[in-house]
């Protein structure tokens, strides 16, 4: 078994134990490699350890959770998400998105902040690109319907020297980058991630004046710093618009166009 084979292996285990007691051992085991082994291909791809990325990807469906299941109890929640108590739960919650469970409650609605992760594309045996691939496909038929509305694209600027702070300051960085889009998004824009510090919101719209208006209200926060610790940490994204070019939508070539009109806005 390859690396990428037991990376893909890997995510499959952890999506399917989501809502079970799990430990990096458990993901080993099942990939048949050693714990230590699993860690240094899991960080070389993904850049955070086995145990972070279940806590993200778990505090992802916490969210889900809580915007979409009102009836819900917190603890329920924290008992799908694989936690005993509601202390524990909530410290999970806060550690990943910043705020409280009750508070998430009040946000705007739902970002696409932690989607599953694949291993680099294959093609003929070869990896492509290094690059960590996340599952957006579970939105292939909004994308269908909206194949003519415009995308809003999002990365941030010198994400590198925030992380060199602190790895926390950057994922507060993440957060605060998404807010900004939802806090500007209108009722049916969706936002979503599609790699580390990439973003895009779909609108649902076809009117460029619409998005180019939206674009302009995200650069309005360009400069504005987030808290992290004792420090104030200015914080500015690159943004421009697109609109998938083709007659008919596949997903691999929406996620391509996507990150290649990211890369040249830059």
């Amino acid at each position: 078994m390859n690396n990428m084979e037991i990376l893909a292996n890997a995510f499959e285990y952890i999506e399917t134990h989501l809502q079970t007691e799990i430990k990096t051992n458990n993901v080993a085991n099942a990939c048949y490699c050693s714990k230590s082994a699993l860690e240094k291909i899991f960080r070389y791809v993904s850049n955070i350890g086995v145990h972070e990325y279940i806590v993200k990807r778990r505090m992802m469906l916490a969210a889900r959770m809580i915007v979409f299941e009102k009836n819900a109890s917190m603890l329920d929640i924290a008992l799908a998400c694989g936690y005993s108590t509601n202390e524990s739960f909530s410290r999970a919650f806060k550690s990943v998105w910043n705020c409280n469970p009750s508070e998430f409650k009040c946000k705007k609605g739902f970002p696409e902040l932690f989607p599953r992760l694949y291993p680099p594309i294959q093609d003929g045996g070869v990896y492509m690109s290094m690059r960590k691939h996340v599952d957006i496909s579970e939105m292939y038929d909004l994308f269908n319907e909206r194949k003519n509305c415009y995308f809003i694209c999002c990365d941030i600027k010198l994400l590198l020297p925030i992380n060199e702070i602190s790895m926390k300051a950057g994922d507060l960085a993440i957060i605060e980058a998404m807010e900004r889009m939802q806090r500007e998004a209108g009722e049916e824009d969706i936002v979503f991630r599609i790699g580390g510090d990439e973003f895009v919101m779909l609108t649902n719209s076809e009117d460029i004046v619409y998005a180019e208006q939206i674009c302009e209200r995200i650069r309005s926060y360009n400069g504005q710093t987030f808290s992290f610790e004792n420090q104030k940490i200015p914080l500015s994204l690159h943004i421009s618009t697109v609109k998938f070019e083709g007659n008919m939508l596949r997903y691999k070539e929406l996620f391509e166009q996507l990150h290649m009109t990211i890369h040249d806005n830059k």
